[in-house]
């Protein structure tokens, strides 16, 4: 961490990629002893996404930009364990996200965490915000953000819910992405993007794909990567996929990836809502502004 990193959780630097990554507690000066596992590997987070899924119904997978939901079926040996967290030091972040509907609800932010903005789903640990388009739900939560659109059953997973539109953010650590510039971890990630948001559990597997746009991109004032796919499946609808990583607002030894996976389709989003929301991604609030620009 840097002199000017603010206080939280983030992965812990001593790490030596046995087990589970946990997170340790930044005071702005020094690294103190508090560590815990992050949120989203403790619980598999409920959500409410869209219309006719109860909160109770799903859990969110976190398979990359093309999103998709599983049943909740107690016992499933697919839900992983994980002991609870330490307590945290006073007046650290609990770890606990926050779920947002529609373009996101105004409300008073929990001790420790920034305000989470309306029409926007914020990832706190890489401190960015996801513009929520009109009709999308967003997420925040500390370690990462998602916005999606349009659920219906996979074509290749009779029990799960995909989705026709999804953007999905996380530190490239927690992804065991050990890159350190943005276009390594950019062309090293598409592959795995492309795969967990239209491979063989969702659409029955890629039978061949298209780069459509690779290069550089300006993201919350950072120098960052893209690399864009078109997908064909063996199942059900084609995809566009793509991979954007670039340095964290708040670090520049952090390193942020933000997969992209959009159906193709009438009833899919068209493809500039990806360059929307590209453009659109900032500074989360309370760390400086800085919405991206296409290069």
């Amino acid at each position: 961490m840097t002199q000017t990193s603010p206080p939280g959780w983030h992965p812990d630097p001593g790490h030596t990629g046995i087990g589970p990554l946990h997170e340790r507690w930044w005071d702005g000066d020094r690294w103190t002893d508090h560590r815990r596992v992050p949120p989203h590997v403790v619980r598999r987070r409920r959500l409410r996404i869209g219309l006719g899924i109860t909160a109770g119904a799903v859990v969110l997978a976190a398979l990359g930009g093309g999103l998709f939901l599983l049943s909740d079926h107690s016992g499933d040996p697919r839900r992983e364990a994980a002991t609870a967290p330490s307590a945290p030091p006073s007046g650290a972040p609990g770890g606990e996200g926050r779920e947002r509907g529609g373009r996101g609800e105004s409300g008073a932010p929990e001790r420790g965490l920034p305000p989470v903005e309306d029409g926007y789903a914020t990832d706190l640990l890489s401190g960015i915000s996801l513009p929520v388009p009109d009709g999308w739900q967003g997420q925040s939560s500390v370690g990462g953000a998602a916005v999606t659109t349009g659920e219906y059953d996979c074509p290749g997973n009779a029990s799960g819910q995909c989705v026709r539109g999804g953007v999905f953010s996380r530190a490239a650590t927690l992804l065991k992405l050990d890159t350190t510039t943005a276009k390594a971890t950019a062309t090293r990630d598409i592959s795995t993007n492309a795969e967990e948001s239209y491979g063989a559990k969702t659409y029955g597997g890629i039978t061949s794909h298209e780069e459509l746009k690779s290069g550089t991109v300006t993201v919350a004032d950072r120098q960052g990567y893209l690399v864009r796919w078109k997908v064909v499946t063996k199942n059900g609808t084609d995809g566009y996929v793509q991979s954007l990583a670039f340095p964290s607002p708040r670090s520049e030894n952090v390193m942020v990836v933000v997969r992209f996976g959009f159906d193709i389709g009438s009833q899919a989003p068209a493809l500039s809502v990806m360059d929307d929301i590209t453009k659109g991604i900032k500074t989360a609030s309370g760390t400086g502004a800085g919405p991206g620009a296409i290069a």
